[in-house]
C-alpha cells in the first residue's frame, strides 16, 4: 500500500501596499502561545510583533503586546512562519506601506503609534 502526501498549492498572500518599497529585517519567531490548528503552529503574515528583536537581535519575536496604551510593537511580519516544530526564522518588515485590509487583525492606536516607520493604508 502506498502512501500519498496532499500538496496544496496557493498563492503567497502579500501585506504590503507597495511591494517596491520596504525594508524587512532576519528574526527568530517564537513558537510559545501559538495555537495548533489542522496539525500545524502557524503565526500568519501581518501579524504585529515585538518584543525586543531591534535592541537584542537574538530575542524571538511574538505576537505584539498593548499594555495601558503603550505596544511592544516593533514591526508586521512579512510572510506566514511555520513554528510548528519550535521557534522558526522569517522576516519582520520595519519600514514600508502595508495594507490595512491583508492584516490578520488591525493594529490598535498604541501599536501604530509604537510602530513610527510603517504606515497602514487601506
Amino acid at each position: 500500500m502506498s502512501k500519498f502526501i496532499k500538496t496544496t498549492y496557493t498563492n503567497k498572500k502579500g501585506i504590503l501596499k507597495f511591494p517596491d518599497h520596504y525594508v524587512a529585517i532576519p528574526v527568530t519567531v517564537d513558537d510559545a502561545g501559538v495555537v495548533v490548528v489542522d496539525g500545524k503552529k502557524i503565526v500568519p503574515a501581518g501579524t504585529i510583533v515585538g518584543g525586543g528583536t531591534l535592541t537584542t537581535p537574538a530575542t524571538k519575536v511574538k505576537k505584539a503586546v498593548t499594555t495601558t496604551g503603550v505596544s511592544n510593537a516593533e514591526g508586521v511580519l512579512f510572510d506566514d512562519v511555520d513554528v510548528t516544530y519550535g521557534p522558526a526564522s522569517g522576516a519582520m518588515v520595519i519600514h514600508g506601506f502595508i495594507n490595512r485590509s491583508k492584516l490578520p487583525a488591525a493594529p490598535d492606536a498604541a501599536e501604530v503609534t509604537a510602530l513610527k516607520q510603517i504606515t497602514f493604508l487601506a
